[in-house]
């Protein structure tokens, strides 16, 4: 080996800067595949938020409720709403899907707000004359006035009878 071959080094600048873009690259990738994947969540799932913490147990399919509610499009439009009418009762799983699992994390006495995407409420084929469009995510502040456990199953039982 000559002196001037072990003075040389080999050139190897690029490589660093090659390989600090493959990590960004990487890590941009990562960032990116996170966000699609949440937002795909987003997409499929109901969005609740506690405004007030109920008390006691949470809402069953079979439960009766007496809510306060109103019902806004996207874009803030009020497509429904209790106010005036006082509180509305119904049953628990005779819902749209994305409210009747909203309901099951609720308790009486609370006051919440429900984000529920499309495909959980009414899809493509809202109610006939509702102003609610195709593809609509709804969003509700739903207040928990009064639950009556098994009411589903009182009404399918119809009234006592008399004993003879």
């Amino acid at each position: 080996m000559s002196v001037a071959e072990a003075a040389h080094r080999p050139d190897h600048r690029g490589r660093a800067v090659a390989l600090w873009i493959g990590f960004i690259l990487v890590i941009a990738a990562g960032v990116a595949l996170a966000w699609l994947g949440a937002h795909s969540v987003r997409q499929r799932t109901i969005q609740l938020e506690t405004i007030q913490a109920g008390t006691g147990p949470t809402i069953q399919p079979q439960d009766g409720v007496l809510i306060d509610y109103e019902g806004r499009l996207s874009d803030g439009k009020v497509f429904d709403s209790s106010q005036g009418k006082g509180p509305v009762p119904l049953l628990a799983n005779q819902v749209i899907p994305g409210f009747a699992e909203a309901l099951s994390r609720m308790q009486e006495g609370g006051h919440y707000r429900i984000h529920i995407p499309s495909k959980l409420a009414y899809g493509a084929n809202p109610p006939p004359d509702a102003p609610i469009p195709p593809n609509a995510d709804l969003d509700y502040d739903v207040k928990v006035v009064k639950v009556v456990p098994n009411a589903a199953l009182m009404q399918q039982s119809g009234p006592p009878q008399p004993q003879q």
